[in-house]
């Protein structure tokens, strides 16, 4: 059975919910599966994860009920038949989610740079006080991981990022909160009749340093320069600018060490992954 089947039968099962068709949306990690569909003439999204993610799918969705509570403009996660916010079928798990009106924000548009960064600094404000089991660490990278062994220059390249990243983390004083995951700029909506920005989904919500997401922020804006994304980010007053300055530089490095180790992990199990070896190359560049 397809995939898109797969999912109108756990929409059906879970929230008894047929739209006409599911359109396929890359917004997440390699193991999220994102459709686009409409339900009852509003937008929708349909995320899908393996059922052994089920609690960090729980976590961002619980996340965005945390801040629709607050009044932040976001993608509103829809219960189940059960109640719950979660739904399995067929060995994964399921979200549904409303999103908010509006389009999606321009990674290269200066001006959607500043409704961007505004954005993801008052998502962290509206943080403040959420917790949940799901959330885990921002990152699982280990310098002595055997898969750094599959380029002879990453393990360097990662231990030298950790490193860094070790004696930000001991000399300076960083601001800790949840952090989205992978807040790139298709993940937030502007909505023209009010000028607020919302955000859509979530990536892997974890706790960790603010400034890891902006980083995040950063580098999956690609080529596009990102002065204006940054300054919409300090402009919101979530994280102070002396930290912003001293901690992005490294994390910023620290992300393509992330994105480094996750490729090589993957390409431990699956030698022949494309998109595995683009990532590594990119992260070659960037870390040399």
């Amino acid at each position: 059975m397809a995939d898109d089947a797969v999912a109108l039968a756990a929409l059906r099962g879970g929230w008894q919910h047929v739209p006409r068709q599911l359109d396929p949306v890359r917004l997440g990690s390699t193991e999220v599966t994102t459709w686009a569909s409409s339900i009852a003439g509003a937008g929708h999204l349909v995320i899908r994860v393996p059922v052994r993610r089920r609690q960090r799918l729980e976590a961002g969705v619980a996340a965005a009920g945390h801040l629709a509570e607050r009044g932040v403009p976001v993608g509103e996660p829809v219960r189940g038949l059960s109640g719950a916010l979660v739904a399995e079928h067929d060995g994964f798990a399921y979200a549904l989610v409303r999103c908010p009106p509006g389009r999606p924000l321009a990674a290269g548009d200066p001006i959607d740079q500043q409704w961007w960064g505004d954005a993801l600094g008052r998502l962290h404000a509206g943080m403040d006080g959420f917790a949940h089991p799901g959330l885990g660490p921002w990152h699982r990278v280990r310098p002595d991981a055997a898969h750094l062994d599959v380029e002879p220059w990453l393990r360097g390249a990662v231990g030298s990022a950790y490193a860094a990243l070790t004696r930000l983390t001991v000399t300076d004083r960083l601001t800790y909160g949840v952090l989205h995951g992978r807040p790139r700029a298709a993940a937030f909506h502007l909505d023209p009749a009010t000028g607020r920005t919302g955000v859509v989904c979530w990536g892997c919500a974890a706790t960790g340093p603010l400034v890891a997401d902006l980083a995040a922020a950063v580098n999956l804006a690609g080529d596009a320069g990102t002065d204006e994304l940054v300054e919409g980010y300090a402009a919101t007053g979530t994280v102070h600018r002396d930290e912003i300055d001293a901690a992005l530089p490294v994390l910023l490095r620290f992300h393509w060490a992330a994105r480094a180790d996750a490729a090589a992990r993957r390409l431990t199990a699956s030698p022949t992954d494309d998109e595995a070896w683009t990532t590594l190359t990119a992260a070659a560049e960037a870390l040399a």
